[in-house]
């Protein structure tokens, strides 16, 4: 079975998760996939796949004879979809010999158009799954699940010499708690790889560092017609403290390794007001000053107004991941060797965002990120084609060729 095929299917599960949920997995429709997943992978000679109380998928193949000392390499991906856009009766289209022009996504008025995506057209002669317009599809991340699946298939069938392969699939990656329950030891990889990227030539083993800064603020509330030198407006408070802030460093003003701070919530009246933010820099020297910038502004308006006028407080989320990928670089130089026999030209990117793989890294798993083929995830533009995730399962299985034959060869692939 292609990889698409199997995508098809597993995009008409309903998987997306939910970030106001406290529990593990966040929804507990994600089980629905995952005991599927499982079950596929017993169809496939996995002898050991599971599920675990938390909604997380393993399998392991065995080494072949001779390849039990080449390192065991792990794939994972994540089932769930992003709750920022419907992910439920999700009805793909399949567009056999694509002309690469615009497409009518069904009756919903919305048109996946070069004009937005100015790459459509490199894809024209291929099989292009889009939505229908009324979901997203689901690519993010069941095609990398898609084509890690269709690996175990064709590993097991083809007889082709590998060492330990260990299949992992997790819950809850679009809300930022992919790897929170993952079992570094019991998943049994000496290094992996997620499967979670965009184009199927792209690398990616540099991430954003990540927190998340809520700032509070208290006011005081009197009658406007008599609140000279008395009134405190916590909104005005909120205002003032976005205001020192660098204008230009918000994501709309940055690309590429460029930080930014990002609002991504309001709320407040005279009383109370707060602001939420997220903060992202590649450079960790960046990052600790933007931190610091949030505690001075804090200061700076605790002085003027008081201590109880205005309150930060910082969560961290993830570290760049570059810092734990350096001293295994094998794991980079392997995957450009399998893109470039795979047809393709390997393309680095920094992700302006993190994955599993990131917190994976911190974990003692170095784990760098694959593309799967997709684009313009997260909403009801996403798409994919087959070709491309048919070039995913060639470039996994030529990682997976390279450490078998390094190992029986004797060269050091383990830094």
């Amino acid at each position: 079975m292609r990889a698409y095929e199997r995508l098809l299917n597993y995009v008409k599960v309903h998987t997306t998760s939910c970030e106001d949920s406290a529990s593990t997995p966040s929804t507990a429709r994600q089980f629905d996939l995952g005991r599927q997943l499982r079950d596929e992978l017993e169809e496939l000679g996995v002898k050991d796949a599971r599920i675990d109380e938390k909604c997380y998928v393993y399998g392991a193949i065995p080494a072949t004879a001779g390849c039990e000392g080449a390192p065991a390499i792990g794939f994972i991906a994540h089932m769930d979809t992003a709750p920022d856009f419907s992910g439920e009766h999700v009805s793909p289209q399949v567009i056999e010999h694509y002309d690469g022009g615009d497409v009518p996504l069904g009756t919903s008025g919305r048109v996946l158009s070069a004009n937005d995506f100015p790459h459509l057209p490199s894809l024209a002669r291929r099989t292009l799954i889009t939505t229908d317009g009324t979901t997203l599809l689901g690519a993010d991340d069941k095609a990398g699940v898609a084509e890690i699946m269709t690996l175990a298939e064709e590993l097991q069938k083809s007889g082709m010499p590998h060492g330990k392969i260990c299949i992992g699939f997790t819950p809850d990656e679009e809300i930022g708690r992919g790897a929170d329950a993952f079992d570094v030891q019991g998943f049994g990889a000496d290094f992996a790889y997620t499967v979670d990227g965009d184009a199927e030539n792209q690398i990616e083993y540099e991430n954003f560092n990540a927190c998340a800064a809520k700032v509070t603020f208290r006011g005081f509330a009197v009658h406007p017609g008599s609140s000279k030198d008395t009134m405190v407006n916590a909104s005005l408070l909120a205002m003032e403290f976005n205001a020192m802030l660098p204008a230009g460093d918000t994501p709309g003003h940055t690309e590429g390794y460029e930080g930014f701070f990002h609002l991504c919530g309001m709320s407040g009246d005279v009383s109370d007001a707060k602001l939420e933010y997220i903060v992202r820099d590649h450079s960790a020297e960046m990052f600790a000053c933007r931190q610091q910038m949030l505690r001075h502004i804090t200061k700076l308006m605790q002085e003027k107004y008081g201590a109880d006028a205005v309150q930060l407080e910082i969560m961290e989320q993830y570290r760049n991941m570059k810092e734990k990928i350096e001293p295994c670089m094998h794991l980079i130089e392997n995957a450009e060797a399998a893109i470039k026999e795979a047809g393709m030209t390997p393309a680095a990117m920094p992700i302006r965002g993190g994955t599993d793989g990131a917190r994976l890294s911190y974990m003692g798993l170095p784990c760098p990120n694959l593309g799967t083929g997709g684009h313009a995830f997260h909403g009801p533009y996403e798409h994919i084609t087959a070709e491309g995730m048919d070039k995913v399962v060639e470039v996994l299985k030529g990682i997976v060729k390279r450490y078998a034959a390094a190992q029986r060869d004797g060269q050091q692939t383990v830094q």
